[in-house]
Formats: C-alpha cells, structure tokens, sequence
C-alpha cells in the first residue's frame, strides 16, 4: 500500500477463524485438562470417603470396646448369683459342678445358634468327648485374665506392683 501513498499502522481483527485441524487440537487439549481436573476431583473425594469410613469404624470399635466391659461384668455377676440360688436350692452340689454344668449348657446352645443360622459360614469347633473340658480351660484363662485386667484398671496398680 506504500506505493499507493498509504502506510497502514495498524489493523484491527474482529475474527480468527484457523484451521479446522488446528481447532480440533485445541479442544482435545482443554478437554484432556478438564478429563484429568474431573479425574483428580474424583479421586479425592474417594479418599476423603474412605477415611471418613475408616474413622467411623475405628469410633464404632472403640465405643464397642466401652461397652464390652459391662455386659461382661453383668454376665459374672448373672452367673455368680445363679451359682448361689443353685448350690443353695440343690444340696451336695459344688460350685465346680454348677459351672460345669452351665458351660455344657452354652456350649450345645452355641452349637445350635451356628447350626440354625442360615448366615454362619464354615466355623470349626471342637466337638468330642474333651471339646467341653476344653472350652472350659479356655473360658477359665479367659475369665481369669479378664479378672486381672478389671483389677488392674479399677485400682490404679501398674504391672510392676504385682508380686
């Protein structure tokens, strides 16, 4: 245009239209960076829900444990007393007898609660002409450990104080 007399010092463009090739990169490249943000989002909100779940269990856990100690205090003193009224209505008996007695009479209900349930998957117990004796040796230690642990955390000893 300088020949003509004119100088152009500048232009204005109202509208780039590039090459469909161009534009179609383009968009798979915002698109890729929308896929890979959604796809990060995803991933943390997972995390989040997993940890979340995590916690409640561990919660659930804990308070679980509360209120174990309890229903086992109760179940002492239940059978404690039910000792007492037998050994006292039944004369000769002894308190060995009455116990024996009370883990058959758990152990065959717990053989029907596992065999009527229709949830129960392969649980293998013992079952013979010892299995009770030995359910009994176990629910001794059992009781007798749960024994120290509650004297232990009522009265303030520490595993040093004991002879």
């Amino acid at each position: 245009m300088s020949t003509y007399g004119y100088k152009i010092v500048q232009t204005l463009i109202v509208d780039i239209e590039p090459d469909v090739n161009v534009k179609r990169a383009m968009n798979e490249i915002n698109a890729a960076d929308r896929l890979r943000l959604a796809a990060n989002e995803k991933a943390e909100a997972e995390k989040i829900l997993q940890i979340k779940k995590a916690e409640g269990e561990a919660v659930s856990k804990h308070l679980s444990g509360l209120g174990i100690a309890p229903q086992r205090q109760a179940i002492v003193d239940g059978l404690r007393d039910s000792v007492l009224a037998f050994s006292e209505n039944v004369p000769g008996t002894t308190t060995k007898d009455i116990m024996d007695m009370v883990l058959a009479t758990q152990y065959f209900d717990t053989m029907k609660e596992i065999g009527a349930s229709s949830k129960s998957s392969a649980v293998f117990i013992p079952h013979g002409p010892g299995a009770v004796r030995d359910v009994k040796y176990l629910c001794v230690c059992v009781c007798e450990f749960t024994f120290c642990l509650s004297f232990l955390l009522n009265t303030n000893y520490s595993l040093k104080q004991l002879p």
